[in-house]
């Protein structure tokens, strides 16, 4: 007897029909992080979602990403980080990984090759934070098995 796909073997009609898109971004009230989500190509990924979480202040949000492959999040500056989830079509599971502030660090920010820990660092543009994520190519962002 054959069984049926569960959702993590079959990226199918799950991904759109069981996520929630709904913006929930505000966090906090001092600070403007964006970024775009990219694909191996440098082209956008404009269905994805992304998630954060602030665990030093207990605060969690999410945001879709428009066509541009863009998201943003109002947050207070993170201490010492935001832990990210990266949703979108073609993933089985989620990828995890981080975003930093400039000049931010901890042990699992050091222990990473100076290559690697440049692409979970944020960069200061116009009074705001921007952090591109690239899920594929020479400048992949890091990411985390969970």
């Amino acid at each position: 007897m054959t069984l049926p796909p569960t959702p993590s073997q079959t990226v199918g009609p799950f991904f759109s029909i069981g996520l929630c898109r709904r913006a929930e971004n505000e966090l906090g009230s001092s600070l403007r992080l964006h970024g775009r989500l990219i694909d191996g190509t440098d082209e956008p990924i404009g269905d994805g979602v992304i998630e954060v979480w602030d665990a030093a202040r207990r605060k969690w949000g999410r945001c879709p990403t428009d066509a541009q492959g863009m998201f943003e999040f109002t947050i207070d500056p993170p201490e010492p980080c935001l832990h990210v989830n990266v949703f979108a079509r073609g993933l089985l599971k989620h990828q995890v990984t981080r975003v930093y502030a400039p000049g931010a660090s901890d042990h699992v920010l050091e222990a990473l090759p100076a290559a690697d820990r440049a692409t979970l660092v944020a960069v200061g543009e116009d009074g705001a934070l921007r952090f591109d994520i690239r899920m594929q190519g020479p400048h992949q962002t890091v990411f985390f098995a969970v």
